[in-house]
Formats: structure tokens, C-alpha cells, sequence
């Protein structure tokens, strides 16, 4: 029984995933389909249509096994060595400062957010 919930709160990812892909062929829209099937998500959320309890077993298991999931992107890039080896330091440069803008961001919007619940209750 558990094998079975923990592939249906990961089909209801993919339900997710695969509507946002949908939505994106058809709007044409120059979002990625997965960014939009989180945007949907959140929303199923927001909206009360889905409790995230309903899929944390699954999404705890996807979390745990992200590495497995980012190791082919990353020996793909391998293909692309000689754009590294001219541009590499440059790369780096901008990989760095744009991942300190994401976590300022990201820390900016979660004390935010943090406040305003807090004022609500």
C-alpha cells in the first residue's frame, strides 16, 4: 500500500508537470513547461484544491534523489569543454554572483512572507 501512494504523489508531479508542458505548446509561451507546472501547482495549493501533505512522501523521495536526477545534465556538460576552457572564468563569475542574487532574493521573499503571516495571526 505504501509503494502504491508513494507512485501516486509522484504521478500527481507528473500530472502537474505534463500540464504545464501542455499549457506551454500551446500559448507558445517562452516558459519553460516545468516552470509552469510549479506555477499550477502552487496555485492547486493556494487555492485549497490540493493540501501538499496529500503528496509529501513523494516529493520527500524525488528531494532525496535530486542528485541521481542532475547527474546526467552534468556529465553532458563535459560535451561542452572547450566553452569552459575559453570562458570558463567568466562562467564561474557569472555563475556565482547569479546564485547570490538568487538566495538574496529568495531570503528577501521568505522574511517577507514570514511577515506578513505573522501579522495575520
Amino acid at each position: 500500500m505504501a509503494l502504491f501512494r508513494l507512485i501516486l504523489h509522484i504521478a500527481v508531479l507528473f500530472l502537474f508537470y505534463g500540464a504545464g508542458s501542455l499549457l506551454q505548446q500551446w500559448l507558445h509561451l517562452p516558459v519553460p513547461g516545468s516552470i509552469l507546472g510549479m506555477i499550477l501547482l502552487f496555485m492547486a495549493f493556494s487555492a485549497r484544491l490540493l493540501d501538499p501533505r496529500w503528496i509529501q512522501e513523494g516529493t520527500a523521495l524525488v528531494l532525496r534523489n535530486m542528485p541521481l536526477i542532475f547527474l546526467p545534465v552534468t556529465v553532458g556538460i563535459m560535451q561542452y569543454y572547450s566553452l569552459f576552457t575559453g570562458s570558463g572564468i567568466w562562467l564561474v563569475g557569472i555563475t556565482l554572483v547569479s546564485t547570490f542574487i538568487v538566495m538574496a532574493l529568495a531570503g528577501v521573499t521568505a522574511q517577507q512572507l514570514m511577515g506578513r503571516k505573522q501579522k495575520h495571526e
